[in-house]
């Protein structure tokens, strides 16, 4: 499952980064690693960027980059 098919309001954890080095070293930057518990707030219509919440952050993602970022249905705590 990917990040773009996760509903409003979920927790999931991330699995993996997929989309090469430079993918990977970007939403690393953001705080965005294998592992992490994220929630989705927000997808903005129209194909427009999904806004997410990871360590008590709000991260916007473009479509393209949710669909490489794999994530597991988790029992992840609200934060």
């Amino acid at each position: 499952m990917v990040l773009l098919d996760v509903k409003k309001g979920d927790w999931v954890r991330v699995l993996k980064l997929e989309g090469g080095v430079g993918l990977a070293d970007k939403l690393t930057q953001h705080g965005l690693y294998p592992g992490d518990c994220v929630r989705v707030l927000r997808a903005a219509p129209l194909g427009g960027p999904l806004l997410v919440e990871v360590h008590g952050r709000e991260i916007a993602l473009g479509r393209g980059i949710a669909k490489k970022i794999l994530i597991e249905e988790s029992q992840c705590e609200s934060r």
